[in-house]
């Protein structure tokens, strides 16, 4: 597949950088490229952004960093059970937990919710950084939720995480996750709220909190662009009215 001159490869991360230099300088140049490509696209082309994963894997199948990467990028398309293989892979290379959470969300996709809570009972949670315990946190709710157990979600993001007034970067995230829980629970009015402490936290509007506070509050938003096709349609319709007269 076709990479723009101008993606060197030295815009991946030291870290990873570092990892393959155990390469061929001119293989892994090209594994960084593609390693580059796969992070750019991630977001906005998925599907692409795993093409580019798969040649970086059949490359250098035995660079941890590598196999992260073909994971997340499955992961980004659904290929849950593809993605789950990747990470376990890459975590028998770095003996890391780092990928724990992402590991049970996996097992969430592949409709297996009791697996995914079963990891976040397991040791290596203990070891997950801030970050990674909020996640697996998020993941937990998610399954309690997949197998139906809205009070327990709920219950499960109760935390000091979720009191506290500093704002982190999965701030947004979880407050988001525990008023969808609250509201899905009948419990509105608490929901309001919480959506409301979203939007305080959400500065780069990552969820759609503004929306669906809008939407509880009885607001509708009426898209400009369509609104002016049906003003022009109906200017049209009275210009044949007018014609026929």
């Amino acid at each position: 597949m076709p990479i723009p001159d101008e993606v060197t490869g030295f815009e991946i991360d030291k870290s990873v950088r570092q990892e393959l230099m155990s390469l061929p300088k001119t293989l892994a140049d090209d594994v960084a490229r593609n390693l580059v490509m796969v992070a750019q696209l991630i977001d906005d082309d998925p599907e692409q952004a795993y093409a580019y994963s798969r040649i970086a894997l059949r490359l250098a199948s035995r660079v941890s960093a590598v196999r992260e990467a073909a994971g997340f990028a499955a992961y980004a398309t659904q290929k849950y059970g593809e993605a789950l293989a990747e990470f376990r892979a890459s975590r028998r290379m770095t003996g890391g937990v780092d990928l724990w959470p992402v590991m049970a969300d996996c097992e969430r996709g592949l409709g297996r919710p009791e697996r995914a809570m079963a990891m976040a009972g397991e040791p290596e949670v203990r070891k997950l950084d801030k970050a990674g315990q909020v996640e697996m946190r998020l993941v937990a709710a998610g399954a309690r939720r997949d197998m139906g157990q809205i009070d327990a979600a709920i219950v499960t993001l109760e935390s000091p995480e979720l009191g506290s007034s500093a704002i982190h970067p999965w701030t947004s995230r979880l407050r988001y996750a525990y008023a969808d829980a609250l509201l899905s629970a009948g419990r509105e009015d608490e929901a309001r709220e919480w959506f409301a402490k979203t939007i305080e936290a959400d500065k780069d509007g990552a969820t759609d909190a503004s929306d669906r506070l809008a939407e509880l509050d009885g607001i509708e938003f009426v898209d400009a662009e369509a609104a002016d096709d049906e003003g022009d349609d109906q200017d049209d319709s009275d210009d044949v009215a007018d014609d026929k007269k």
